[in-house]
Order: structure tokens, then sequence, then C-alpha cells
């Protein structure tokens, strides 16, 4: 049953050939994904492993968007790279640690703690980061450009 406190997120993966596959969610752009070329997949597909990182990078990009609409101030630019770590374990491969680098520019030295607070905040509340098993840190960066 889906309500306010309750959604779900449908997406289809078919195999086309090989390790590879067609992810589609209804009425969005299509991708194709595959095994990364580390556990034997071709080169220059979008793995899960890369998905995985992406969710939790966009999720806090989406996630400070929102709260500096709350806290009504602008910025001039928001990045994030994400770095998720791979590792071996007693039960096969699994992420161990996710490092996410936000660096977000503001147009004056008076945005700066708002712009820290709001990336703070992001970390705090990013749902898909807070519903992975593995350790999220983050490194912060506000300049004013």
């Amino acid at each position: 049953m889906v309500s306010d406190e309750s959604h779900e997120y449908n997406v289809k993966v078919d195999w086309t050939h090989g390790r590879v596959g067609k992810f589609t969610v209804e009425n969005k752009p299509e991708i194709e994904v595959a095994t990364p070329p580390e556990f034997g997949g071709p080169e220059g597909i979008i793995s899960p492993e890369d998905l995985f990182v992406g969710a939790a990078t966009s999720c806090l990009m989406t996630t400070f968007v929102t709260f500096t609409g709350k806290m009504r101030f602008d910025f001039k630019s928001f990045t994030c790279e994400g770095v998720g770590t791979l590792e071996k374990v007693e039960k096969g491969f699994q992420f161990t640690k996710l490092l996410l680098k936000a660096s977000v520019i503001v147009e004056s030295e008076d945005l700066v703690p708002k712009a820290e607070r709001a990336l703070e905040l992001a970390g705090k509340y990013c749902l898909v980061s807070n519903s992975m098993k593995c350790p999220t840190e983050h490194e912060n960066h506000v300049e004013v450009g």
C-alpha cells in the first residue's frame, strides 16, 4: 500500500547480451548497465556499482537543494564526487565505505555558514546513504566565488 508515508519505485532490467542489460524506469531515459570491467564486463558501460555510489551522490545533491530552499538562500554551484570502496569480505564483495566530497560556491561571505549548515543537514537526512549498510563519510567545502 502506497501512501504519504510510503512510496514505491519500480525499475526493470532486461538482459540483452553477455553481461549487459537495459535498465528502464517508466517514462524516463533508459540506460545500458553491465558488470564492471574489473569483474569481466565490458568497458564504457555504467555498472550497478556506479549506480550505487551515484544514488548516494545525487541524493546528497537533491537533499542539499531542498535545505537551501527551506533556508531561503541561493548558491552558485554544487558539485559532489562520490567514492565507494568495494572490498572482498567473508560473503564476497561489498561496499565498506562511501565518501561524499561536496563543494559549494556561494555569492558572499555571509552565506558560507548557511551553505555549511545545509550541507551538514543534507548529509544527516540523505535518505539513500541512510539506507545503505556501509558508513558514509563527508568532506564538505564552501567558498565564495
